[in-house]
């Protein structure tokens, strides 16, 4: 090839950053398309005060990219502590005030990229402004992504309302990818968002590079009680039908004191049936993908290790 592989990486929350981090030095060109049903914290305050989209998830994702010894990388990420501004982290307040110096919110997130000099692209999966609404195994209805994730009981789908239009960029990135990942990150809250999207959903199925979905390595309480990585892919590809060729599932011991804490909060491993996996068609990439220590949670470095493996594969055909 005579450029570097494109990878477009769809999700949001902690662990898209997460990936990020792992492989924002290594030889690709990166696309993260966000989600931006984010209602909580600072990005709902800012959302209900200035109808700006949530900048949140977007912010982590910046940093992510940005050179790791970068000071405005920390400044973005520094939250104030006291008065009016108390909770909210500087960079979602630089980037809500880009948006409304410039009146888009799109041109805003290239104006920090710029100010980071970030290895990649940011995208919003939509420029709208939309609310998240789940329903849960029991039939009860639930709107917004604070709510379901701290809700009980799993959830069964997820809708956006009003259905919004997809952000054309994020469209493109898909179409010219190499390899398209969706994940980590919460199934119902970070993953299942972008499909909820009808465009972004037919463009992943309709996407010429693989598509490999990385499942989460426990589950979360008020999304995935009880789920297996099989019940993680059947939600995905319900939304997105053949749109997963690959599932990436963390196989390998866990701290023992870890899982003892996540066990009181009613989270789990998430067990990898392959025979299973295998029954909706996919190849199953088994690997340690978890940190070491107390938190459980995705290494960047592994996962970063075997997404170069695959999009090295790709280029070799």
């Amino acid at each position: 090839m005579n450029r570097l592989p494109r990878i477009a990486a769809l999700g949001g929350g902690t662990g898209l950053a997460s990936l990020l981090r792992g492989l924002k030095r290594a030889p690709v060109d990166i696309t993260a398309i966000v989600t931006v049903a984010d209602d909580g914290g600072s990005s709902g305050r800012l959302r209900r005060d200035l109808n700006i989209l949530p900048p949140g998830d977007i912010r982590n994702c910046l940093v992510a990219l940005a050179d790791d010894e970068s000071l405005m990388g920390r400044l973005f990420q520094h939250r104030f502590a006291d008065g009016d501004l108390s909770g909210h982290p500087f960079g979602n307040l630089f980037l809500a005030a880009l948006s409304e110096v410039t009146g888009n919110f799109d041109l805003a997130i290239q104006e920090c990229s710029r100010v980071l000099k970030i290895r990649g692209r940011v995208l919003p999966s939509t420029l709208a402004h939309i609310h998240l609404w789940a329903e849960r195994a029991d039939g009860t209805r639930v709107n917004g992504e604070t709510s379901i994730a701290s809700g009980a009981g799993p959830c069964r789908r997820v809708w956006l309302e009003p259905e919004p239009t997809a952000h054309g960029p994020a469209l493109a990135a898909i179409a010219e990818a190499d390899l398209v990942l969706l994940g980590p990150g919460s199934l119902f809250t970070s993953v299942l968002p972008h499909l909820a999207v009808p465009e972004i959903a037919d463009a992943i199925v309709h996407a010429p590079a693989p598509r490999a979905y990385i499942c989460n390595v426990m589950t979360q309480p008020g999304e995935t009680d009880g789920f297996d990585a099989a019940d993680h892919l059947e939600r995905v590809l319900e939304a997105a039908p053949g749109g997963v060729d690959l599932v990436l599932v963390h196989e390998g011991v866990l701290d023992p004191v870890a899982l003892a804490a996540y066990a009181r909060l009613g989270q789990e491993p998430v067990n990898a049936d392959h025979d299973r996996l295998h029954e909706f068609g996919v190849r199953v990439v088994p690997g340690h993908f978890a940190e070491e220590g107390v938190v459980v949670r995705h290494s960047p470095a592994a996962l970063a290790a075997t997404l170069i493996d695959l999009v090295r594969e790709v280029a070799g055909r």
